[in-house]
């Protein structure tokens, strides 16, 4: 499974070839991933006069840049059609753009803690719906993708104290949770953790002390990345369960 960066707020992938005169951004269905991002690629550099790409896929887009003499909008249109796979459409700044996200977080304990996140998340522009799970430690977000990002729900959720990472219902995907030191919740650590093998997202709070990481676990295992948390010079524990005080 590829390993997920969350470097940029719009999730930004650019490929530039030179200079152009005019620029057309386009919402192209289907288009999910960096290899579906590729893939348009290819198809779109077979035209002539294809002068630059960017990709945003959080929102679905790409913005092509063009020499009008040697192509036009209809052709890249056109072209994109012909795959019958990426159709495309004019993108718009004001329509919704929905999306959907799973965040599992195990530092969410109780109903306090829910009620913290749906009350920060519902005051954010953009966010449509929060629904916490406390059992299983996740809360799914519905936003407009046109007003906010997953990095920036990410950040809201680290700066109440949690951690969250991606959340799969897959049954070969699980998460981690470790105690590490304070000065040690970096984004080094975050990229020491990226790099070993099965890990799909890591993410580190220094309120908490926290790494969190989501893993396919037919390829490792919670004490596989222990070892070699411990192996990369992180100083990881696995914390004590944890005794809800809600009510007290």
């Amino acid at each position: 499974m590829k390993k997920l960066l969350l470097l940029s707020a719009a999730m930004l992938i650019s490929i530039t070839m030179t200079a152009a005169n005019e620029t057309i951004v386009l919402r192209v269905k289907g288009m999910r991933c960096e290899d579906c991002a590729h893939k348009v690629t290819t198809v779109l550099k077979r035209l002539p006069g294809i002068d630059g790409l960017q990709f945003d896929l959080e929102k679905r887009t790409v913005s092509v840049s063009f020499d009008a003499d040697k192509t036009s909008a209809d052709s890249i249109r056109a072209r994109l059609a012909a795959t019958g796979r990426f159709k495309s459409s004019p993108y718009s700044a004001t329509e919704v753009i929905r999306r959907g996200m799973g965040l599992q977080m195990g530092d969410m304990h109780c109903k306090n803690c829910a009620d913290r996140i749906t009350a920060r998340l519902t005051a954010m522009e953009g966010v449509d719906s929060v629904a916490p799970h406390v059992d299983k430690q996740y809360v799914f977000i519905r936003y407009d993708a046109n007003k906010t990002c997953k990095a920036v729900i990410r950040e809201a959720l680290q700066q109440l104290g949690f951690t969250p990472v991606n959340y799969y219902t897959s049954k070969d995907i699980s998460f981690a949770y470790f105690n590490i030191p304070k000065e040690a919740c970096t984004e080094a650590t975050i990229e020491e953790a990226i790099v070993i093998d099965g890990v799909d997202d890591a993410n580190v709070n220094a309120r908490r002390g926290s790494l969190a990481i989501t893993y396919v676990n037919t390829e490792t295992s919670a004490d596989r990345l222990l070892q070699a948390l411990k192996a990369a010079g992180i100083d990881a524990t696995v914390p004590p369960a944890h005794e809800c005080k809600e009510g007290q």
